[in-house]
């Protein structure tokens, strides 16, 4: 009692001394009330100040910002669009692309080593401190949206996510400082039967955005994974990971953001059995992959952005289209790649607009290269190929736009290579028994009897074997190497259990 006495007169002054800095004109009986609360409050002793106080004041993980202290509202401007092969009319919500947290309720958490952070209710949560074998779990209701601001803050561990999403209806990762980092250093330990295989590892819906910086380093797995939809619309990110920097099972949407990417396999990849789409309307990305710059698994559609890929194959999806954007690819297999396996309509590249720009590196490489049809409607083309530059096994059509090849310009796309060489042959290198063709002609669609001679694309396995090898032949790559690997192979890698 003698407390919630003490408490009231305390809140009293504190009220008056608040409203007399912020200029306000107080009646005389509110003053006298005030200047009455300051003297009571004069009177306490120091030990039961202190004491009511801690009583009153609420733990400092939970404390409330200030509305005042919230950032002012920074937001992506993106527009929807159902003329491409994805429907991306509705594809991000408004807080998808508000780049600032509404800060007014948020809580403060201060990571430290051997924590575990749970958050179990819907809110806004400002991340800051350094630690080791922390890690921030999200297990929410299935209806609550979380939102984790990024302020400072540095994770460290050997074998576990930094951040962990179980439930959650969606959540967001808000980049707010210049300087975020999340390592994890060792191989992932699994969580029952879930192999939690990324630093930031979610199995609903997640949101990259903000106006900060954050690094990711992934010693043996992921950088990023999604089992649900991973989306980007701002932030700036700088990835190492010794597998998929993003990874993702049914879609990735990016409409903005900064990337610079080192990985042994691929930068973004989306794949769900043959579903898997990736979306990429804007973006500065700086791409070093082992295996793909980009790649999904059904459809990947480019709308703007702008992209310099080395890698082994830049673009692969069976459906690849691109509307737009400044794209340059140094690429050692395929610089653009259709590969039939998704559940696309067709296996086909389409390019509509963008200055794209293809160099290729000596031997059996293609800079183009479909196992069905080619579009070309728009946009300039600038291919560099000491091989081939278009190989395709059904038709091409060039109806629009600028084709360069070897510094020269084309008026028709060429078909020196359309139908099949051997070569990338034998057990070992990226590929099965035959490689690209067989025993077809150079010049001819039908070849030798076929368009891909001994081939055919499922003779000996799925989207390899005898007909192009490729990425589920008979590789013969170093164990450490895991570019040539599909998500479904390497999964025999590790504990059995949920991917």
């Amino acid at each position: 009692m003698k407390k919630t006495a003490l408490m009231t007169l305390i809140l009293s002054a504190m009220l008056a001394v608040t409203c007399t800095g912020c200029g306000s004109t107080a009646d005389s009986g509110t003053a006298d009330t005030a200047q009455t609360a300051q003297s009571a409050a004069e009177t306490v002793s120091s030990d039961e100040a202190e004491a009511a106080s801690e009583e009153a004041a609420p733990e400092a993980d939970t404390l409330a910002l200030d509305a005042a202290e919230t950032p002012a509202v920074v937001q992506t401007a993106f527009t929807g669009s159902t003329g491409g092969v994805i429907n991306t009319e509705d594809l991000f919500t408004e807080r998808d692309l508000t780049q600032t947290a509404d800060l007014s309720e948020a809580q403060y958490i201060t990571v430290t080593d051997g924590q575990t952070v749970q958050i179990t209710s819907g809110g806004v949560y400002v991340l800051s401190g350094t630690a080791s074998e922390c890690t921030v779990t999200v297990e929410a209701d299935k209806a609550d949206k979380v939102q984790l601001v990024l302020d400072g803050v540095s994770i460290t561990n050997s074998d576990f996510p930094a951040i962990y999403v179980k439930s959650a209806d969606k959540v967001f990762i808000t980049a707010a400082g210049s300087a975020n980092s999340l390592t994890v250093t060792g191989t992932f330990s699994a969580d029952g039967d879930t192999n939690t295989d990324a630093v930031i590892f979610s199995k609903d819906d997640l949101v990259l955005n903000g106006t900060g910086a954050l690094e990711i380093v992934s010693q043996t797995g992921n950088g990023v994974t999604s089992k649900d939809d991973l989306k980007i619309t701002g932030g700036t990110y700088t990835v190492t990971a010794a597998l998929d920097a993003f990874e993702a099972n049914d879609l990735i949407a990016v409409c903005g953001g900064s990337f610079t990417v080192s990985t042994n396999k691929d930068a973004f990849h989306s794949e769900n059995d043959a579903e898997g789409n990736i979306y990429i309307a804007d973006g500065s990305f700086t791409i070093n992959a082992k295996s793909d710059g980009v790649q999904a698994t059904a459809y990947l559609q480019i709308d703007g952005g702008t992209f310099e890929i080395n890698s082994a194959e830049g673009l692969e999806s069976t459906y690849v289209q691109i509307n737009g954007g400044t794209i340059s690819i140094s690429a050692s297999d395929d610089g653009i790649n259709a590969v039939a396996g998704g559940n696309a309509e067709e296996t086909a590249v389409e390019i509509n607009g963008g200055d794209l720009t293809i160099v290729m590196a000596q031997g059996d490489t293609d800079a183009i290269d479909a196992n069905g049809s080619v579009y070309v409607n728009g946009g300039t083309i600038d291919i560099t190929a000491p091989c081939v530059s278009f190989d395709y096994d059904r038709t091409a059509e060039y109806n629009g736009g600028t084709i360069i090849i070897n510094g020269e310009q084309v008026s028709a796309i060429p078909q020196e290579m359309m139908g099949g060489r051997g070569g990338m042959g034998g057990f070992g290198g990226r590929g099965g028994f035959g490689g690209q063709g067989g025993f077809g002609s150079f010049d001819a669609q039908d070849g030798s009897g076929s368009q891909d001679g001994f081939g055919g694309q499922d003779a000996s396995g799925a989207q390899g074997g005898m007909h192009r090898g490729g990425r589920r032949g008979f590789g013969t790559e170093t164990a450490d190497d895991y570019s040539s690997y599909t998500d479904s192979i390497l999964a025999g890698r590790t504990t059995n259990g949920e991917i």
